[in-house]
């Protein structure tokens, strides 16, 4: 799956997260974010090398999804692997700042 670029219309529920197979970057943050701005060349890039499925959602105030992750700052980036969490990275701005997600994927 190719670099979402746009917030998803609707955001998935999360049993439906859960049960994704194989690896998955979600990516919380909102379109005005001047930090979730800043941070797409570096999503992109990684997304680019990883081909890794992403699902951009825009999250806030009673949006269930981000809650259920524990979403705090934008953007954050969650890698799971088979509906698990292996890896979170909050404001990244350059692409050392997802080595984290890189380590893990490519085990």
């Amino acid at each position: 799956m190719a670099y979402t670029r746009d917030y998803a219309a609707q955001e998935p529920a999360r049993p439906a997260i859960d049960a994704h197979a194989g690896w998955l970057l979600l990516e919380f943050g909102a379109p005005w974010c001047p930090h979730c701005v800043g941070a797409q060349p570096v999503v992109q890039q990684w997304q680019a090398e990883h081909a890794t499925d992403h699902i951009k959602i825009e999250d806030g105030k009673g949006r269930p999804l981000g809650r259920s992750f524990h979403v705090k700052l934008w953007p954050t980036l969650i890698l799971l692997h088979n509906g698990e969490e292996v890896a979170r990275v909050v404001r990244p701005r350059e692409a050392d700042d997802l080595l984290a997600l890189t380590a893990l994927r490519e085990r």
